[in-house]
This record gives structure tokens, sequence and C-alpha cells, in this order.
């Protein structure tokens, strides 16, 4: 009798971990699929937990009129939170494109799988309470809980999503949840009323999910058919975004987090405009610093200066970078230009990279995606610039894209004053790029021995920019904002002005 009773409660306390791991699990899709479709990671991510524990704390609540059948009520549960959570992907994917109300349904599925989780836990303590003393039953349930959230959140951005995907690790892990309740079912069936019809059940929950598994890239792919509207021909989830290269005609089009980052039909004008005015004004071009541009298209216009000895390209996601290194139209695209003797690539944080950097440059080309999130808005703050400064020669020049002056300019020209509290003479100036409308930059030298004018080289080819300064540095009042702050890391104010500003849009 004994050994079938720690049979028993082994059993239900290997439950308690699975429901864990699991449950974060489902709560991190949840908050990674709401950031890649809807934007904003840092709000995504907040609104989703604090839903997910609001719904765990009254799934507790209702636990306490479940009386009877104690053990039956948590198999159905457990089958339940399998077949909800890890179908939550599947259907939110599905009908991002379809349903006006997607945010209301992304709540409602969370709050469901956190109510399902809240009621287990007590449940379960109610199973056991008559059979382990109560502070061996309090540590025990929560020890294990806790371990399976820590292996959930270790799991997840390390080997689950660069592996399996949103899709496939919400599936994964609603396939190892009903399997536990496939376990219960057989060991317990003594304990258990009606196990016949529970077997059954779990059974077919789990064939379910594992059809839909089976099929998950058809699924994903025909969703983000609807998405993009244009025909996929690249797809792939590293441990930092969800990458999407789709192709129409002659256009290539590169999607992040389903956020546009380039069309081939237009990304020139981008590029030349980035790049040249920088390369053309700085007393030197020997050593040239990327940070960002992972496509290497920025690369492919330093390039074209003959004085360049070496480019340092640094970004954050090897997935990019070895893209844009390997594939052949990306390739035929950027010039190959990741692959050139000249071209180093490092793939790690440039905040962390910049502050032990004991090398200095001659040009610094800062090309990173908008500050969306707080994790993007450190780049773009005070103290981010007065870190690349000290790894920056005597009047070297600096740009950095500065988004869009006319969609959102109290984020421009916060950017653009954060940068003048650091480097001795900054301007701004910007471009019209058909994908993205009227994009803006910030320009930056770090010395007096030179100006925004002045035209020290040119390269030859060029098809939008023509070294002519003045024409791309004049604001008219709709891109002009006042009183705005400088962007420090104690406050993130560019994160937030962005928010507001691109939120108006969607």
């Amino acid at each position: 009798m004994g050994k079938k009773f720690i049979k028993f409660e082994f059993l239900l306390l290997f439950a308690v971990f699975i429901i864990a791991t699991c449950g974060l699990v489902y709560e991190l899709v949840a908050g990674t699929l709401a950031s890649y479709l809807l934007g904003d990671s840092v709000k995504q991510f907040s609104f989703i937990i604090g839903v997910y524990l609001f719904s765990m704390g009254i799934g507790s609540f209702f636990s306490k009129f479940f009386n009877k059948n104690l053990l039956n009520t948590f198999v159905e549960i457990e089958i339940l939170v399998g077949l909800i959570g890890g179908l939550s992907s599947v259907i939110l994917f599905l009908l991002f494109e379809s349903v006006g109300s997607f945010q209301l349904i992304l709540y409602l599925l969370v709050f469901v799988t956190g109510f399902l989780v809240g009621l287990e836990i007590p449940l379960l303590m109610n199973i056991l309470k008559d059979k382990v003393e109560f502070k061996d039953l309090v540590s025990n349930v929560f020890t294990f809980d806790y371990i399976g959230a820590l292996l959930a959140s270790i799991l997840f951005p390390l080997i689950l999503v660069p592996k399996l995907g949103i899709m496939g690790t919400s599936l994964f892990f609603g396939m190892i949840n009903i399997s536990i309740a496939i376990v219960l079912c057989f060991l317990l069936k003594s304990e258990l009323k009606r196990s016949y019809f529970l077997k059954v059940k779990a059974i077919f929950s789990f064939l379910l999910l594992l059809t839909v598994f089976i099929f998950s890239e058809n699924i994903l792919s025909y969703s983000e058919g609807k998405l993009y509207g244009e025909n996929i021909i690249y797809t792939h989830s590293t441990p930092y975004q969800r990458i999407v290269l789709t192709h129409n005609k002659s256009d290539y089009r590169l999607y992040l987090n389903n956020n546009l980052q380039f069309s081939s039909a237009d990304e020139y004008r981008y590029h030349e405009a980035l790049v040249h005015p920088v390369m053309s004004i700085a007393k030197n071009v020997s050593h040239v610093l990327v940070l960002g541009g992972g496509d290497g298209l920025a690369v492919r216009e330093i390039l074209k200066y003959k004085n360049v000895k070496t480019v340092t390209l640094v970004d954050l996601d090897q997935g990019m970078t070895k893209l844009f290194e390997t594939n052949k139209v990306l390739t035929d695209l950027n010039g190959n230009s990741l692959n050139n003797p000249k071209v180093t690539v490092i793939n790690t944080d440039a905040y962390i990279w910049a502050k032990s950097c004991k090398v200095k440059f001659d040009v610094a080309i800062i090309d990173f995606p908008d500050p969306s999130n707080y994790s993007l808005g450190k780049l773009y703050s005070l103290n981010f610039y007065q870190t690349v400064q000290r790894i920056l020669q005597p009047d070297a020049a600096v740009v950095i894209q500065t988004t869009s002056p006319y969609f959102a300019p109290k984020s421009f020209w916060c950017i653009n004053k954060t940068v003048m509290a650091v480097f001795p003479q900054v301007d701004a100036y910007h471009a019209y790029v058909p994908s993205f409308g009227e994009w803006g930059f910030t320009i930056a030298i770090n010395g007096f021995n030179t100006t925004f004018n002045t035209v020290n080289r040119q390269a030859s080819g060029l098809k939008f920019y023509n070294y002519q300064f003045d024409r791309y540095n004049y604001f008219t009042k709709d891109m002009i904002s006042n009183e705005i702050e400088i962007n420090r890391l104690d406050n993130q104010i560019l994160v937030r002005y962005f928010d507001e500003e691109w939120g108006k849009l969607q």
C-alpha cells in the first residue's frame, strides 16, 4: 500500500511539473506571437503576463467549488489545457487577418489557459491533502511548480523557438500535457471513475494535436500567405525574430516580426541615403563600423569606396547574417558583401560589444530596427552614443537611421536631440523611399575639421543620391516637433514616443 501511494503521489507531483512547464510555455507563446503580429513586445508581454496571472488567480478561487471526483476533474482539465494551449497559436495565426477583434481573442485564450492552470494546482492539493502532511504537500507542490517554470523559461528562447517555431512549440507542449493525462488514465485507473471515457478523450485529443503538428508548416505557410499577401519563399524563426522573405514578380521583400525591412524595388534609395552622405564627408574611411544592417546592403554601398580597408559589422542575429551570406537571391542583392575579405561579421549584442571594443573607427553607420521596444530603445540612448563616440577617431563621421520624420516626428527629433548631447556637430536629413514614405537620418561629426556639405570623395554608379546634402536636410512644418526629451536609459522616453506615434497608424 505504501509503494502504491508513493507512486500515486509521485505521478501527481510530476504532473505539477508538467503543468508549470507547459503553462509558462503557453504564456511565452502568446506573448511572442503578440509581439510578432502586433509589435511593441514590452507592452504585449506585460499585458499577457498580467492577464495570465490574473486568470490563474480566478481559477484558484473557483477551485473551491469542485468537491466531487477531484481526480477525474484534474485529468479532464489536463486534457483541456493541452487542447486549448496547444491549439492557441494555430488559432491566432489563422484569425489574425480574418477578424477585427484579434486582441480580444488573444486575451480570451490566455485567460482560459491561465484559468485552467489556476484550477489544477489547488485541485491537486485537495486530492493529496489527506495523504500528505500539509507542510510537505505545500513545499513539494510549489517546488515542482517553480522548477517547471524555470525549465520552460530556459528552453523557450534557446531551443524551442529556433527548432520548432512558435506554432510547433505550443502544439508539442499541448501533446505533452495530454500525454500526462493519458499516463494518469492508465496508471491510476483504479482511482478514476469511468476511466475508459477519459482514455478515449485523451487519446483522441492527442491524435488531433499530433495531426495538426504534422501539418503545422502547411498551416503556417497558409496563414503567413494571407498575412503578407505575397509569395513566401523563405521563413525562419531565430531566437530573436521571425524572418520572412517574399517574392512578387521582380520584388523581394524582407519582413522581421511582421515588419517590412526592405523592398528590393527601392532599397537602394534608403541605403544610398544612409551610407553616402557620411562616407563623403569623413576625413578618412579606412576602417568602417556598421551596427545592425545584417542584410549586408549598407556594406554593399560602403565597399564602393576603394579607400575602405576594413568593415566591421556587428549584428545580434546570426540567423540573419547567415541568410544574407548564403542565399543566392540575397547575395545577388547585397553584392555578396558579407563574404568580402574586407568584411568581418560579429554576431553579438552591439551595446555590450561597443563597451568592450578597443579599436577606433573612421566611420560608424548605425542601422538598427526602429525603437519599438526597450531592448532596442537602449541602442538609441545617450549612454550608447557616448559609448560609440569613445570608439571613434577624432573627426570621424557617424550616421543613424532615425525613423520617419513625417509619421513619427517626436521620435525622430528625440534621437537627433540625444545625439546632439554627445557629438560636437549634428545635423538631420531625409529621403523618400516609396515602400516606407519619408525616412530620416541623423548625421554627426566627432570634431570641427569638416562640415556636412564637404565632399571629400564620391562613389560611382549611384542611382539616387547625388552628394548635394542641402537637397535633403530641409524639413517642412509637418515634420518638425519641439519640446521633446533626450532618450536616457532610465527613462526610455523614445520608446513611448514611438509607440504613441506609430500606434495611431495601426
